[in-house]
């Protein structure tokens, strides 16, 4: 067995363990990344890329599809066809050149990878292989797994969001299971490439994390696009049909050909002998303090492995810092707000706190939103639903959170946590002159609003 010594040793090559050892070779610090599958993780093989690939495909056969039938646009063409094989091709030469991308990044910056599956010996000692590496500073970043049914194994037609990312065809009849944000994402997509879609969910309605009233035009355009919503409905079990039991407690079984099962991510803390370190634990995550610091010293966990929330951009912070940690520099882990997207359609956005989160934290606060129906932009890209709305404090106006709902709001995402993180009140942004005509408008306007006067309404 041959050994190496390393300063920092990374187990997991995700997005956060990925930029730990970055940051760490741009710091000088000798550093051994350990992956026992792709560089990227789940993030850039079978996760937020792939998924945003296959949205984008679904969106544009839709978008044709369209115009084959009754475009206001004064655009007409045939019937268009699909031929998925190439649409996942597409997909995965974008997954390639991006995880090529982080192997050059790597090498750039003096990274060692090491290809194989982590076992821990102990704190400053892991194997890989036939490899047994020494370190001083270990970081822990081995990302999530999906969480799976036992009443429904994946296996033929049960099939998981790895397996949806790649079809070798569009079912005819298509059944989520969860109406989270993963599920949905995916459910919209197959609706658009053409599947008659299901989505089951055991609360009272889709996406439960979420506010109802921010939820609302997503629930309008599934029913648009004919999704069925199954609420209230748990699941019982598989047998060539769905079985579920609707809010009265009767059987229904759906008939479908295959069956997503989404309901939600757990941390991967399986398989690499995580045991032998007896860490403190937070429920099913690592428990870690403001440096991403374990309960044991110079060991570190970051990501989805550390708990919620599970988002590979907080990885990614996290994974910055605690390079910059062992490195010497004074950092602690204290962001004042992390965004969560959802690619749904329309796109979803919460930064910092919503006004039920304001209100049970004790603040008193204006809660405004502007609806894009009135901006000239969301108009030109046929899309009106949805609205911005701000959460300030009624005493100094001082913004707590932002929530978006509406097309592309994803991209806004960058203007609410900068405006949080920079301690911005409704009259910077009210104050601020926005492109025109840009969705950015209802950002300024949604301010303008909560001091009494918003322009366009």
């Amino acid at each position: 067995m041959q050994s190496l010594n390393t300063t920092l040793l990374i187990i997991g090559g995700g997005p956060g363990g990925y930029v730990t050892a970055i940051r760490a070779g741009q710091l000088g610090i000798p550093t051994i990344l350990v992956e026992g599958q792709a560089l990227g993780g789940t993030c850039l093989n079978i996760g937020c890329i792939p998924s945003k690939a296959l949205i984008h495909v679904a969106e544009q056969f839709h978008q044709t599809q369209h115009h084959s039938q009754h475009s206001a646009l004064g655009i007409s063409v045939s019937a268009p066809t699909l031929d998925i094989s190439k649409s996942v091709e597409w997909k995965d030469g974008i997954v390639d050149r991006l995880t090529t991308g982080v192997a050059a990044l790597l090498k750039k910056h003096k990274v060692q990878v090491v290809n194989g599956w982590a076992k821990i010996i102990d704190g400053k000692t892991v194997e890989a292989g036939d490899t047994r590496i020494h370190c001083e500073h270990l970081v822990l970043a081995t990302g999530s797994t999906s969480v799976n049914l036992p009443i429904l194994p994946i296996g033929g037609p049960i099939i998981s969001s790895t397996e949806a990312l790649t079809p070798k065809s569009v079912p005819k009849r298509f059944i989520v299971v969860g109406g989270g944000y993963i599920g949905l994402e995916l459910g919209i997509a197959y609706r658009k490439l053409g599947a008659e879609v299901s989505v089951v969910e055991a609360q009272d309605r889709i996406l439960p994390a979420y506010d109802a009233g921010l939820t609302q035009p997503v629930h309008d355009a599934l029913k648009q696009l004919g999704v069925k919503l199954y609420l209230k409905h748990s699941v019982l079990g598989f047998d060539g049909t769905l079985q579920v039991r609707d809010p009265e407690g009767e059987t229904l079984n759906l008939e479908t050909d295959q069956v997503l099962v989404a309901v939600g991510r757990k941390p991967n803390t399986q398989g690499f002998n995580l045991e032998a370190l007896n860490l403190d634990m937070n429920g099913s995550a690592i428990k870690i303090d403001s440096r991403c610091q374990t309960s044991m010293r110079n060991v570190y966990a970051i990501g989805d492995l550390s708990g919620e929330p599970m988002l590979a951009h907080r990885a990614m912070a996290q994974g910055e810092m605690v390079a910059e940690l062992i490195s010497g520099k004074t950092r602690e882990f204290n962001p004042t707000a992390i965004a969560a997207v959802c690619f749904t359609d329309p796109e979803l956005v919460v930064v910092g706190k919503t006004p039920d989160e304001a209100k049970a934290a004790g603040l008193d606060c204006i809660v405004s939103s502007f609806p894009f129906a009135a901006n000239g932009r969301a108009m030109t890209l046929e899309s009106k639903s949805g609205f911005v709305r701000v959460v300030a404090r009624r005493d100094n106006h001082l913004i707590v959170g932002w929530q978006a709902v509406g097309v592309g709001v994803s991209e806004l995402s960058t203007a609410f946590a900068q405006s949080l993180e920079m301690g911005a009140r409704l009259e910077d942004i009210g104050g601020t002159i926005h492109a025109h005509p840009t969705l950015g408008e209802a950002v300024q306007e949604a301010a303008l609003r909560a001091l009494g006067h918003a322009l366009h309404l």
